[in-house]
């Protein structure tokens, strides 16, 4: 038996990286998963190896800035599984190849905007998507991913950790509204994650890897894995009084 048996989870982003870590520990404790992602091919690659070993997914393809997408991406699963108990806004913009770095008054205008298309806006538009089954269910499930850029007050990334700070000031707000719907909406905010495969980390990437290692209690690099665990947890029964919170998840590199 697992800790999420019958339960229908969407992760969005959960064709690779992180998200692909999230999609494979929650099918492991039973659930059934919805691959959301707008890389069709790698989202069907996932739900297939999930179903060679026995697990219930199913792969959508989604630009969560879009509201039509994040409507049909909802209408899709409960055709598929007739309910949604969990949803992870995991889709982000960070490592994107040619992300600007530098100072604020420097980003480009465009990027600012999508990036917060994409880490702000849709968390907004996938979480409205869900919650109308949840209020009807009486109950749901909704894990936004923050990043503890926002504690530490990240240099030289003000668009990403500007949309990081919005997602935990929305996920406080909507814990508010929907508790009385048997609703939880909490926040996790991961410290620098090594999620990319290895011949795509460069020396920038292990810089930023070894800096985050040196102000950790646990000195270590973070893996993918070692999120999991708290996205089982706030997915599960076992977080059911747990409501508006932002756990950090970072080997005690942010302390509160």
């Amino acid at each position: 038996m697992g800790r999420l048996d019958g339960k229908v989870i969407i992760v969005t982003g959960g064709a690779q990286g992180i998200g692909r870590a999230y999609v494979e520990g929650l099918a492991g404790e039973g659930a059934k998963v919805v691959v959301a992602d707008l890389n069709a091919e790698a989202a069907g690659a996932v739900v297939r190896a999930l179903g060679e070993d026995g697990k219930d997914a199913m792969a959508v393809t989604v630009d969560v800035s879009n509201p039509d997408d994040a409507e049909r991406m909802v209408s899709e699963t409960l055709a598929r599984f007739g309910r949604v108990d969990g949803l992870v806004n995991n889709a982000a913009i960070y490592q994107r190849p040619g992300l600007f770095r530098g100072p604020f008054d420097q980003i480009p205008v465009d990027e600012w905007d999508r990036v917060m298309e994409v880490n702000l806006r849709g968390i907004f538009l996938c979480s409205r998507a869900v919650v109308s089954q949840m209020k009807e269910q009486g109950s749901g499930k909704i894990i936004n991913i923050s990043s503890g850029t926002v504690a530490q007050g990240t240099a030289n990334f003000a668009h990403y950790v500007t949309s990081k700070a919005g997602v935990i000031g929305f996920t406080r707000s909507v814990a508010r509204e929907m508790g009385q719907y048997g609703i939880n909406v909490n926040a996790i905010a991961p410290g620098y994650t090594l999620s990319m495969d290895e011949e795509d980390v460069n020396d920038d990437v292990r810089a930023n890897d070894l800096r985050s290692v040196s102000n950790r209690p646990l000195s270590r690099s973070e893996q993918p894995e070692d999120l999991v665990g708290t996205v089982i947890f706030l997915c599960s029964s076992d977080s059911d009084f747990i409501t508006g919170q932002t756990m950090a998840v970072d080997g005690g590199n942010t302390m509160r």
